[in-house]
């Protein structure tokens, strides 16, 4: 039934898998809270977003106002101001009678979570790189003296690959061979031996008691532990004896291995969901809540997308209820539909297309998509390079293009990650076409000279700390549906701004890695919220400052010795 003053096109709203799921936001957040109110004639409303508790009990309220006259489109604001479940409705009145409510909405659910969820800075390396020699790998032991360099970085979150012991079956040598030599170490994504499966430690990296020791040191310097959880198997796997089950077969009676054409992972099995899957939930809850136990506090779950959704909707749910301080990164490359999808079923985060959008205009399209298209549903997490990527615009190895790249992740989205390795320029490719590292650090071990480099002055490691403790000194970067573009007369210079309060920052990024680039950058003053026509600017990076107005001549040269690729600006308001 359409109320007395019709209450249409509520956003944001989420329905998925036949109920209102939970719309995502963190402690503080300011949520936008939209709908169509109409009402015959030409007779004025009023309207109010109102936020609620979990027992339904009013908590606060926001005046609503027409975003453009004639459009009865009206927008309000409202803020949880703990982490929690709460709920809010639209009310609209007619101005004359403010005390008698003409119409109310339906209640839909928000769900305010911890700000890591949101905010944070990940770094991610293997531990048996870490403090490896000639004659040795890296154990924890040796990895933990890398933490406190990762911390000084500004990083947040240390993200681990898989811990596990790794199977021996077509276990796959340097370079993705097929013939695996004695010394070769295994993909870490092959889970499972005879030490163990998802629930151990690989012996040649330590200990339970040193993993635990290794969380420990972590948590002194600053940084959480991501675990990665990779619901597959080697063929060694304790599962495949134990839970026969779990696994699909072909014809002969073989268990099929994994693949993805034309790719196929002999040393990998998949999981089948459709045989067992009350069992399989619940070892996979047993596995997360031993890990939290251990102190892990964030996963980071690989290939979410070729799992049941009911099945991750499910498990995150149970795991939420008790421990909702747990984060699940969705590392899901494939269709726009499912990635949305996981973060509907609950994820957290997950990686996003940042990798591969490289031009102004692809830029600013997919910033306006995870800005305000689904920030309601999917929290982005814009990672310069992982593991598995080495994107063609970082293969030419130019120190300007990972400057860049860099500034555009952190300033971008609240959450951005790089893998180690990316501050030392490392760009080699396996081949031409490909986006594959050489001597990929998935099959072997890498041996870096971190303190060699930065005596050398070959480290993006200061300007990388530089972007870390900015992000940390300005709430407006630690938001995600505050990013706005501004116009710019040149295709290699992008402008964009971020403002939180009277925290106003911003950005603009010389594209171009070689040569210098100017253009005039068209500041949208009224979107800004400056109402003088010069300001005042302080560049973040150098400390420079700068008077500016509606129509600024901005010129970045990354050639030079001690190149510019981007002005971090904060406005100095009045």
């Amino acid at each position: 039934m359409i109320e007395r003053i019709p209450i249409l096109d509520i956003s944001p709203v989420i329905f998925f898998g036949g109920e209102f799921v939970p719309a995502k936001a963190v402690a503080g957040e300011e949520v936008t809270i939209s709908a169509t109110i109409i009402r015959e004639g030409h007779a004025g409303l009023k309207a109010y977003a109102v936020l609620a508790n979990s027992l339904g009990k009013e908590i606060s309220r926001s005046v609503m106002r027409e975003v453009w006259q004639g459009t009865d489109r009206y927008e309000g604001v409202l803020t949880p101001p703990s982490e929690g479940e709460f709920t809010f409705f639209i009310e609209a009145t007619d101005p004359e009678h403010v005390d008698e409510v003409a119409s109310k909405s339906a209640s839909f659910p928000i769900r305010a979570e911890r700000v890591r969820a949101l905010f944070g800075s990940w770094y991610e390396f293997f531990p048996r790189s870490e403090g490896a020699t000639k004659n040795a790998a890296g154990t924890f032991a040796t990895a933990a003296k890398r933490l406190p360099a990762v911390a000084d970085m500004g990083f947040d979150i240390l993200y681990l690959p898989p811990v596990h012991p790794i199977g021996y079956s077509h276990r796959k040598g340097a370079n993705n061979s097929l013939t695996a030599l004695p010394s070769d170490p295994g993909v870490p994504w092959a889970i499972g031996n005879k030490d163990g499966g998802h629930d151990s430690i690989n012996p040649e990296l330590g200990t339970m008691a040193d993993f635990e020791n290794f969380v420990k040191e972590a948590k002194k310097c600053g940084l959480e532990i991501a675990m990665d959880l990779a619901l597959q198997t080697s063929p060694d796997h304790p599962w495949v004896k134990t839970n026969p089950d779990w696994f699909s077969y072909r014809a002969d009676g073989t268990i099929a291995y994994a693949e993805n054409p034309p790719k196929k992972y002999q040393d990998i099995y998949p999981i089948n969901f459709d045989k067992d899957y009350e069992g399989f939930l619940a070892e996979v809850l047993r596995i997360i809540k031993l890990w939290v136990s251990k102190g892990v506090t964030v996963f980071r779950v690989d290939n979410p997308h070729t799992k049941p959704l009911h099945f991750w909707q499910e498990l995150l749910a149970l795991v939420y209820k008790e421990s909702p301080d747990v984060i699940f990164l969705a590392e899901a490359f494939t269709r726009p539909a499912m990635m949305h999808a996981l973060g509907k079923a609950g994820f957290q985060q997950s990686y996003t297309y940042f990798t591969w959008r490289t031009s102004k205009q692809e830029l600013t399209n997919y910033g306006y998509e995870v800005a305000r298209d689904t920030s309601a549903f999917f929290r982005p997490n814009f990672w310069v390079n992982t593991p598995d990527i080495l994107p063609f615009h970082l293969q030419s190895g130019i120190p300007a293009m990972f400057a860049l790249r860099s500034v555009l992740a952190a300033t971008l989205s609240p959450s951005w990650g790089m893998y180690a390795g990316y501050e030392l320029y490392e760009h080699r490719a396996m081949k031409e076409s490909g986006e594959e590292y050489v001597d990929s650090e998935k099959y072997q071990i890498r041996i870096r000279d971190w303190e060699g480099a930065a005596k050398k002055g070959v480290t993006l490691a200061p300007f990388i700390t530089s972007l870390n403790q900015i992000r940390r000194d300005h709430p407006a970067l630690q938001r995600l549906r505050n990013l706005i573009f501004h116009n710019t007369g040149s295709d290699s210079i992008i402008a964009y701004s971020k403002r939180d309060g009277n925290d106003l920052v911003l950005v603009v990024v010389n594209l171009d890695p070689t040569f210098a680039q100017e253009t005039t950058v068209y500041w949208d003053l009224k979107a800004l919220g400056i109402d003088e026509p010069t300001f005042t600017v302080t560049d973040l990076l150098d400390g420079s400052t700068f008077t500016w107005s509606a129509i600024t001549f901005i010129r970045l040269d990354p050639s030079r010795p001690a190149g510019k690729v981007a002005h971090i600006a904060t406005v100095n308001l009045k």
